[in-house]
Protein backbone atom coordinates (compact mmCIF):
# COMPACT_ATOMS: atom_id res chain seq x y z
CA UNK A 1 0.00 0.00 0.00
CA UNK A 2 0.93 3.65 -0.36
CA UNK A 3 3.21 5.14 2.30
CA UNK A 4 2.66 8.67 3.56
CA UNK A 5 6.14 10.24 3.60
CA UNK A 6 6.71 10.46 -0.14
CA UNK A 7 8.61 13.51 -1.41
CA UNK A 8 7.02 15.94 -3.84
CA UNK A 9 9.54 15.16 -6.57
CA UNK A 10 8.35 11.53 -6.83
CA UNK A 11 4.54 11.66 -6.90
CA UNK A 12 3.74 15.32 -6.33
CA UNK A 13 2.64 14.76 -2.71
CA UNK A 14 3.97 17.02 0.05
CA UNK A 15 5.98 15.52 2.87
CA UNK A 16 4.92 16.50 6.39
CA UNK A 17 7.89 18.82 6.88
CA UNK A 18 6.87 20.78 3.77
CA UNK A 19 3.35 21.54 5.04
CA UNK A 20 1.93 24.57 6.83
CA UNK A 21 1.05 23.89 10.50
CA UNK A 22 -2.71 23.58 9.89
CA UNK A 23 -2.20 21.27 6.93
CA UNK A 24 0.34 19.21 8.85
CA UNK A 25 -2.09 18.73 11.75
CA UNK A 26 -4.74 17.65 9.26
CA UNK A 27 -2.41 15.12 7.63
CA UNK A 28 -1.33 13.76 11.01
CA UNK A 29 -4.97 13.08 11.85
CA UNK A 30 -5.34 11.15 8.61
CA UNK A 31 -2.11 9.24 9.25
CA UNK A 32 -3.56 8.27 12.64
CA UNK A 33 -6.71 6.93 10.89
CA UNK A 34 -8.99 9.63 12.33
CA UNK A 35 -12.16 10.44 10.41
CA UNK A 36 -12.59 13.92 9.01
CA UNK A 37 -16.09 15.31 9.59
CA UNK A 38 -17.92 18.07 7.67
CA UNK A 39 -17.27 20.85 10.21
CA UNK A 40 -13.57 20.01 10.60
CA UNK A 41 -10.95 22.13 8.87
CA UNK A 42 -9.73 20.58 5.63
CA UNK A 43 -7.58 21.76 2.71
CA UNK A 44 -9.63 23.12 -0.16
CA UNK A 45 -7.99 20.60 -2.49
CA UNK A 46 -9.15 17.74 -0.21
CA UNK A 47 -12.71 19.07 -0.31
CA UNK A 48 -12.68 19.45 -4.10
CA UNK A 49 -11.17 16.00 -4.60
CA UNK A 50 -13.88 14.44 -2.46
CA UNK A 51 -16.66 16.30 -4.29
CA UNK A 52 -15.26 15.13 -7.62
CA UNK A 53 -14.92 11.50 -6.51
CA UNK A 54 -18.19 11.24 -4.58
CA UNK A 55 -20.20 12.97 -7.31
CA UNK A 56 -18.73 10.70 -9.99
CA UNK A 57 -19.63 7.75 -7.79
CA UNK A 58 -23.19 9.07 -7.34
CA UNK A 59 -23.58 9.72 -11.07
CA UNK A 60 -22.39 6.17 -11.79
CA UNK A 61 -25.05 4.75 -9.48
CA UNK A 62 -27.95 6.60 -11.10
CA UNK A 63 -26.73 6.11 -14.68
CA UNK A 64 -26.07 2.48 -13.76
CA UNK A 65 -29.80 1.89 -13.41
CA UNK A 66 -30.29 2.39 -17.14
CA UNK A 67 -28.59 -0.69 -18.67
CA UNK A 68 -30.67 -2.97 -16.44
CA UNK A 69 -33.90 -1.00 -16.17
CA UNK A 70 -35.19 -1.98 -19.60
CA UNK A 71 -34.84 -5.68 -18.66
CA UNK A 72 -37.23 -5.51 -15.71
CA UNK A 73 -40.26 -6.22 -17.91
CA UNK A 74 -38.33 -8.79 -19.97
CA UNK A 75 -36.82 -10.86 -17.14
CA UNK A 76 -37.66 -14.56 -17.66
CA UNK A 77 -39.70 -15.12 -14.46
CA UNK A 78 -41.71 -13.08 -11.97
CA UNK A 79 -39.08 -13.79 -9.32
CA UNK A 80 -36.32 -12.48 -11.58
CA UNK A 81 -38.39 -9.36 -12.29
CA UNK A 82 -38.82 -8.68 -8.57
CA UNK A 83 -35.11 -9.23 -7.85
CA UNK A 84 -34.03 -6.95 -10.69
CA UNK A 85 -36.53 -4.28 -9.69
CA UNK A 86 -35.15 -4.35 -6.13
CA UNK A 87 -31.62 -4.05 -7.47
CA UNK A 88 -32.42 -1.03 -9.65
CA UNK A 89 -34.13 0.60 -6.67
CA UNK A 90 -31.00 -0.04 -4.61
CA UNK A 91 -28.88 1.79 -7.19
CA UNK A 92 -31.14 4.85 -6.91
CA UNK A 93 -30.71 4.71 -3.14
CA UNK A 94 -26.93 4.52 -3.48
CA UNK A 95 -26.99 7.66 -5.60
CA UNK A 96 -29.07 9.38 -2.90
CA UNK A 97 -26.62 8.45 -0.11
CA UNK A 98 -23.70 9.70 -2.15
CA UNK A 99 -25.28 12.98 -3.25
CA UNK A 100 -26.06 13.59 0.43
CA UNK A 101 -22.42 12.91 1.32
CA UNK A 102 -21.27 15.39 -1.34
CA UNK A 103 -23.68 18.00 0.04
CA UNK A 104 -21.90 17.87 3.41
CA UNK A 105 -18.87 19.31 1.58
CA UNK A 106 -20.78 22.38 0.38
CA UNK A 107 -21.86 21.13 -3.05
CA UNK A 108 -25.51 21.30 -4.01
CA UNK A 109 -27.34 18.50 -5.73
CA UNK A 110 -28.57 20.86 -8.44
CA UNK A 111 -24.97 21.83 -9.25
CA UNK A 112 -23.84 18.22 -9.42
CA UNK A 113 -26.73 17.16 -11.64
CA UNK A 114 -26.25 20.18 -13.89
CA UNK A 115 -22.63 19.11 -14.42
CA UNK A 116 -23.76 15.57 -15.25
CA UNK A 117 -26.45 16.69 -17.69
CA UNK A 118 -24.08 19.13 -19.40
CA UNK A 119 -21.56 16.35 -19.95
CA UNK A 120 -18.98 18.04 -17.70
CA UNK A 121 -19.00 15.38 -14.98
CA UNK A 122 -17.82 11.82 -15.53
CA UNK A 123 -19.38 8.54 -14.50
CA UNK A 124 -18.14 4.98 -14.86
CA UNK A 125 -17.41 4.23 -18.51
CA UNK A 126 -18.91 0.74 -18.26
CA UNK A 127 -22.47 2.04 -18.22
CA UNK A 128 -22.08 3.20 -21.80
CA UNK A 129 -22.23 -0.36 -23.14
CA UNK A 130 -25.51 -2.00 -24.26
CA UNK A 131 -27.30 -4.90 -22.57
CA UNK A 132 -28.13 -7.14 -25.52
CA UNK A 133 -29.35 -10.33 -23.79
CA UNK A 134 -30.57 -11.56 -20.42
CA UNK A 135 -27.06 -12.95 -19.85
CA UNK A 136 -25.77 -9.38 -19.81
CA UNK A 137 -27.77 -8.80 -16.63
CA UNK A 138 -25.95 -11.74 -15.07
CA UNK A 139 -22.59 -10.48 -16.31
CA UNK A 140 -23.25 -7.00 -14.92
CA UNK A 141 -24.09 -8.40 -11.50
CA UNK A 142 -21.15 -10.78 -11.47
CA UNK A 143 -18.46 -8.63 -13.11
CA UNK A 144 -19.52 -4.98 -12.84
CA UNK A 145 -20.87 -5.19 -9.30
CA UNK A 146 -17.97 -7.47 -8.41
CA UNK A 147 -15.55 -4.79 -9.57
CA UNK A 148 -17.58 -2.17 -7.72
CA UNK A 149 -17.31 -4.15 -4.48
CA UNK A 150 -13.55 -4.45 -4.97
CA UNK A 151 -13.39 -0.66 -5.26
CA UNK A 152 -15.88 0.17 -2.54
CA UNK A 153 -15.06 -2.13 0.37
CA UNK A 154 -11.85 -0.17 1.14
CA UNK A 155 -13.86 3.08 0.99
CA UNK A 156 -15.58 2.00 4.23
CA UNK A 157 -12.25 2.93 5.82
CA UNK A 158 -11.63 6.14 3.89
CA UNK A 159 -10.74 9.32 5.78
CA UNK A 160 -13.98 11.26 5.22
CA UNK A 161 -16.63 10.19 7.71
CA UNK A 162 -19.88 10.71 5.73
CA UNK A 163 -18.43 8.90 2.70
CA UNK A 164 -17.08 5.97 4.70
CA UNK A 165 -20.37 5.52 6.57
CA UNK A 166 -22.45 5.68 3.37
CA UNK A 167 -20.33 2.90 1.92
CA UNK A 168 -21.23 0.43 4.69
CA UNK A 169 -24.79 -0.01 3.47
CA UNK A 170 -23.82 0.37 -0.19
CA UNK A 171 -21.33 -2.50 0.07
CA UNK A 172 -23.85 -4.79 1.75
CA UNK A 173 -26.33 -4.21 -1.06
CA UNK A 174 -23.68 -4.50 -3.79
CA UNK A 175 -22.75 -7.89 -2.34
CA UNK A 176 -26.36 -9.00 -2.91
CA UNK A 177 -26.18 -7.66 -6.47
CA UNK A 178 -23.00 -9.60 -7.21
CA UNK A 179 -24.50 -12.85 -5.92
CA UNK A 180 -27.67 -12.24 -7.94
CA UNK A 181 -25.62 -11.83 -11.12
CA UNK A 182 -23.51 -14.91 -10.46
CA UNK A 183 -26.68 -16.92 -9.83
CA UNK A 184 -28.01 -15.92 -13.27
CA UNK A 185 -24.73 -17.01 -14.86
CA UNK A 186 -24.82 -20.34 -12.98
CA UNK A 187 -28.34 -21.06 -14.20
CA UNK A 188 -27.41 -20.23 -17.80
CA UNK A 189 -24.20 -22.27 -17.71
CA UNK A 190 -26.09 -25.27 -16.32
CA UNK A 191 -28.77 -24.97 -18.99
CA UNK A 192 -28.83 -25.66 -22.70
CA UNK A 193 -25.88 -25.20 -25.05
CA UNK A 194 -27.52 -22.05 -26.34
CA UNK A 195 -27.88 -20.63 -22.83
CA UNK A 196 -24.25 -21.39 -21.98
CA UNK A 197 -23.16 -19.80 -25.26
CA UNK A 198 -25.14 -16.71 -24.30
CA UNK A 199 -23.31 -16.57 -20.96
CA UNK A 200 -19.96 -16.91 -22.74
CA UNK A 201 -20.89 -14.13 -25.15
CA UNK A 202 -21.77 -11.83 -22.25
CA UNK A 203 -18.45 -12.57 -20.55
CA UNK A 204 -16.62 -11.85 -23.81
CA UNK A 205 -18.23 -8.41 -24.09
CA UNK A 206 -18.10 -7.33 -20.43
CA UNK A 207 -14.69 -8.63 -19.33
CA UNK A 208 -12.46 -5.86 -20.64
CA UNK A 209 -14.82 -2.96 -19.76
CA UNK A 210 -14.95 -4.42 -16.23
CA UNK A 211 -11.16 -4.21 -15.96
CA UNK A 212 -11.34 -0.60 -17.16
CA UNK A 213 -13.62 0.24 -14.21
CA UNK A 214 -10.60 0.51 -11.94
CA UNK A 215 -9.30 3.47 -13.90
CA UNK A 216 -6.12 4.09 -15.87
CA UNK A 217 -2.78 2.45 -15.01
CA UNK A 218 -1.13 3.82 -11.88
CA UNK A 219 1.48 5.67 -13.91
CA UNK A 220 -1.23 7.60 -15.76
CA UNK A 221 -3.61 8.18 -12.83
CA UNK A 222 -3.44 11.91 -12.15
CA UNK A 223 -5.17 12.00 -8.77
CA UNK A 224 -4.20 8.67 -7.20
CA UNK A 225 -1.05 9.63 -5.30
CA UNK A 226 -2.62 12.56 -3.45
CA UNK A 227 -5.89 10.69 -2.88
CA UNK A 228 -3.94 7.87 -1.28
CA UNK A 229 -1.96 10.28 0.88
CA UNK A 230 -5.29 11.63 2.12
CA UNK A 231 -6.69 8.08 2.44
CA UNK A 232 -9.56 8.89 0.14
CA UNK A 233 -8.23 5.86 -1.74
CA UNK A 234 -6.50 3.01 0.09
CA UNK A 235 -5.32 0.92 -2.87
CA UNK A 236 -4.02 1.86 -6.29
CA UNK A 237 -5.94 1.19 -9.51
CA UNK A 238 -3.59 -1.59 -10.57
CA UNK A 239 -3.68 -3.28 -7.16
CA UNK A 240 -7.47 -3.44 -7.21
CA UNK A 241 -7.52 -4.61 -10.83
CA UNK A 242 -5.12 -7.45 -9.98
CA UNK A 243 -7.25 -8.50 -7.01
CA UNK A 244 -10.34 -8.54 -9.21
CA UNK A 245 -8.70 -10.73 -11.86
CA UNK A 246 -7.36 -13.14 -9.24
CA UNK A 247 -10.81 -13.46 -7.66
CA UNK A 248 -12.86 -13.67 -10.85
CA UNK A 249 -10.92 -16.09 -13.06
CA UNK A 250 -11.55 -19.08 -10.73
CA UNK A 251 -15.25 -18.17 -10.74
CA UNK A 252 -15.29 -18.32 -14.54
CA UNK A 253 -13.57 -21.71 -14.34
CA UNK A 254 -16.30 -22.90 -11.96
CA UNK A 255 -18.97 -21.74 -14.42
CA UNK A 256 -17.21 -23.55 -17.25
CA UNK A 257 -16.74 -20.46 -19.40
CA UNK A 258 -13.50 -18.89 -20.58
CA UNK A 259 -12.13 -15.43 -19.88
CA UNK A 260 -11.49 -13.82 -23.30
CA UNK A 261 -7.77 -13.17 -22.80
CA UNK A 262 -5.22 -15.35 -24.63
CA UNK A 263 -2.44 -13.88 -22.46
CA UNK A 264 -4.05 -14.93 -19.18
CA UNK A 265 -1.58 -17.07 -17.20
CA UNK A 266 -1.10 -18.05 -13.58
CA UNK A 267 2.14 -16.56 -12.24
CA UNK A 268 3.42 -18.71 -9.39
CA UNK A 269 6.04 -16.16 -8.35
CA UNK A 270 3.57 -13.36 -7.68
CA UNK A 271 0.73 -15.67 -6.64
CA UNK A 272 -1.65 -14.13 -9.15
CA UNK A 273 -2.61 -14.02 -12.81
CA UNK A 274 -0.76 -12.22 -15.57
CA UNK A 275 -3.23 -10.80 -18.07
CA UNK A 276 -3.21 -9.03 -21.41
CA UNK A 277 -2.99 -5.34 -22.24
CA UNK A 278 -6.18 -3.32 -21.86
CA UNK A 279 -7.28 -1.17 -24.79
CA UNK A 280 -6.82 2.20 -23.11
CA UNK A 281 -7.72 4.04 -26.32
CA UNK A 282 -11.20 2.56 -26.02
CA UNK A 283 -11.37 3.54 -22.35
CA UNK A 284 -10.55 7.19 -23.08
CA UNK A 285 -12.84 7.25 -26.13
CA UNK A 286 -15.81 6.06 -24.08
CA UNK A 287 -15.03 8.51 -21.25
CA UNK A 288 -15.00 11.35 -23.77
CA UNK A 289 -18.46 10.40 -25.06
CA UNK A 290 -17.62 7.99 -27.86
CA UNK A 291 -19.07 4.80 -26.38
CA UNK A 292 -21.94 2.81 -27.90
CA UNK A 293 -24.54 4.28 -25.53
CA UNK A 294 -23.12 7.59 -24.24
CA UNK A 295 -25.75 9.76 -25.91
CA UNK A 296 -28.54 7.37 -25.01
CA UNK A 297 -27.57 7.22 -21.33
CA UNK A 298 -27.10 10.96 -20.91
CA UNK A 299 -30.24 11.70 -22.93
CA UNK A 300 -32.26 9.41 -20.65
CA UNK A 301 -30.99 11.17 -17.54
CA UNK A 302 -31.72 14.64 -18.94
CA UNK A 303 -35.23 13.56 -20.00
CA UNK A 304 -35.95 12.11 -16.56
CA UNK A 305 -34.85 15.38 -14.95
CA UNK A 306 -36.97 17.50 -17.27
CA UNK A 307 -40.01 15.22 -16.98
CA UNK A 308 -39.80 15.44 -13.19
CA UNK A 309 -39.72 19.24 -13.07
CA UNK A 310 -43.47 19.50 -12.31
CA UNK A 311 -43.08 17.25 -9.28
CA UNK A 312 -40.11 19.19 -7.89
CA UNK A 313 -42.00 22.43 -8.45
CA UNK A 314 -45.00 21.01 -6.60
CA UNK A 315 -42.87 19.98 -3.64
CA UNK A 316 -41.32 23.45 -3.43
CA UNK A 317 -44.72 25.14 -3.67
CA UNK A 318 -46.09 22.90 -0.91
CA UNK A 319 -43.08 23.64 1.30
CA UNK A 320 -43.47 27.39 0.76
CA UNK A 321 -47.19 27.18 1.52
CA UNK A 322 -46.53 25.37 4.80
CA UNK A 323 -43.79 27.85 5.74
CA UNK A 324 -46.12 30.80 4.99
CA UNK A 325 -48.87 29.26 7.14
CA UNK A 326 -46.43 28.78 10.02
CA UNK A 327 -45.17 32.37 10.02
CA UNK A 328 -48.31 34.04 11.53
CA UNK A 329 -48.39 31.41 14.27
CA UNK A 330 -44.74 32.08 15.07
CA UNK A 331 -45.41 35.81 15.21
CA UNK A 332 -48.11 35.30 17.85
Amino acid sequence: MYTQNIKTDSLGVKALDEMEPKERAFQERINADDRIEPKDWMPEAYRKTLIRQISQHAHSEVVGQLPEGNWISRAPTLERKAILLAKVQDEAGHGLYLYCAAETLGATRDELLEQLHAGKAKYSSIFNYPTLTWADIGAIGWLVDGAAIMNQVPLQRCSYGPYSRAMIRVCKEESFHQRQGFDIMMKLCAGTKGQKAMAQDALNRWWWPSLMMFGPPDGESVHSAQSMAWKIKLYSNDELRQKFVDQTVPQADLLGIKVPDPDLRWNEDKGGYDFGEIDWDEFHRVLKGGGPCNRERLGARVKAWEDGAWFRDGLMAHAEKKAAAARPMAAE
